[in-house]
């Protein structure tokens, strides 16, 4: 069963930075790509950033590339997310999910980033 426990989340404010993690199990990690989305709300779900499962290829949407680095450690099957120069508009609900998995809809709890001042 798949299981994905994202952590790292808080308030904080802007321009100020935070390093997300999420924790998986009950699949093959280190060949699965990995994404973190994330949902405003009254928002749809969007995707922020992804990583290749061999050649660890990243991609990231336009809003947030330069800011927020997504990295993985397969030894630990963790997926990392951090991200700095926070603006309002990052507070999110953040979850973290194998690419395969996305059309099962097996997301995890996310966890909750708010960037207010």
């Amino acid at each position: 069963q798949v299981q994905l426990v994202e952590s790292g989340g808080g308030l904080v404010q802007p321009g100020e930075s935070l390093r997300l993690s999420c924790r998986t199990s009950g699949f093959f990690f280190r060949s699965s790509d990995m994404s973190w989305y994330r949902q405003a709300p009254g928002k749809e779900r969007e995707l922020v950033a992804s990583i290749t499962s061999v050649s660890g290829r990243k991609n990231y949407a336009g809003s947030v590339k330069g800011r927020f680095t997504i990295s993985r450690d397969n030894a630990e099957n963790t997926l990392y997310l951090q991200m700095t120069s926070l603006k309002p508009e990052d507070t999110a609900v953040y979850y973290c999910i194998p690419d395969w998995a996305v059309e099962f809809d097996q997301w995890g709890q996310g966890t909750q980033v708010t960037v207010s001042s």
